[in-house]
């Protein structure tokens, strides 16, 4: 590194440009270095948690992540999520075609509102944990009742958004195809539906999230397959590693989807955000 003599005769340090590059990339990722910094003080934590130990059910980080390699590598996970997927995906099928086309229609008719929107209101404020078991008595143990658990507690997320979306779309836009004179086809298809996407993609993804809730309750309460029944088996054999194992995969499944599905939506539906 040099140290360039000034006119004075004083002498300041300039950074060199690999000096101006490493902390230029340092600030760009620093969202990112935070994130990982807080991911291992938690790992860290659970590490001393489970040492101390503050329960005989409660094990390690390293213990964990043993367990989790494990099942990875013997096809547990694999065949495990091949039963939970299946209700998963044809539920949140079902509820994003249903629910953003109830609301497009509830944002654009006030009487579907009036209608309809009561009723999902409630759904998403009832204890759904609770309902869910009333779906075996109906519908038995099968995939019947775990694709309805799915649709129960992701329907109103989407259908709600959705309807809030189509309902604040902006009218600036929509009095500007007034003044075009576009008919109403051209103000749902080209202003409106466009500019409530991101809402509507936003509400998918919750909707989303709201489903994998869904799939596990009904494994754990409805009939023990997929991953419901690895956590159910092993905690029932007292093998707490490999139970915190299935519910880490869980949450690991669950945030690598709805990332993709946020990346998609920067890259498809907003890339401005993307540049930003």
């Amino acid at each position: 590194m040099s140290f360039p003599v000034q006119a004075n005769g004083s002498s300041r340090a300039v950074p060199t440009s690999e000096a101006s590059f490493f902390w230029r990339k340092l600030s760009e990722h620093r969202t990112a270095l935070w994130r990982l910094a807080s991911i291992g003080l938690f790992f860290l934590v659970w590490e001393i948690a489970g040492r101390i130990p503050i329960s005989f059910a409660f094990p390690t980080f390293l213990e964990t992540l043993r367990a989790f390699v494990t099942m990875t590598l013997d096809g547990s996970f694999v065949a495990a999520y091949a039963e939970t997927l299946q209700p998963l995906v044809i539920g949140i099928t079902i509820s994003a075609v249903i629910g953003i086309g109830l609301g497009i229609v509830m944002g654009l008719s006030r009487f579907a509102e009036w209608l309809v929107a009561p009723v999902f209101i409630v759904l998403q404020a009832a204890p759904m944990a609770a309902l869910i078991p009333l779906i075996t008595f109906v519908y038995g143990i099968g995939l019947v009742s775990k694709t309805l658990a799915v649709i129960m507690l992701a329907l109103p997320v989407i259908v709600l958004n959705g309807y809030k979306a189509v309902r604040n779309a902006n009218p600036s836009l929509v009095a500007m195809c007034y003044s075009f004179q576009g008919n109403l086809w051209q103000r749902i298809t080209k202003i409106i539906i466009p500019d409530a996407s991101p809402v509507i993609f936003a509400g998918l993804r919750l909707g989303l999230a709201a489903g994998f809730i869904g799939v596990i309750l009904a494994e754990l309460l409805i009939t023990p397959t997929g991953i419901g029944d690895l956590i159910t088996y092993h905690r029932s054999v007292a093998n707490y590693a490999e139970m915190y194992a299935a519910v880490v995969s869980i949450i690991l499944v669950s945030t690598l989807t709805l990332a993709a599905l946020e990346a998609f939506e920067l890259r498809v539906l907003r890339p401005e955000k993307r540049k930003s």
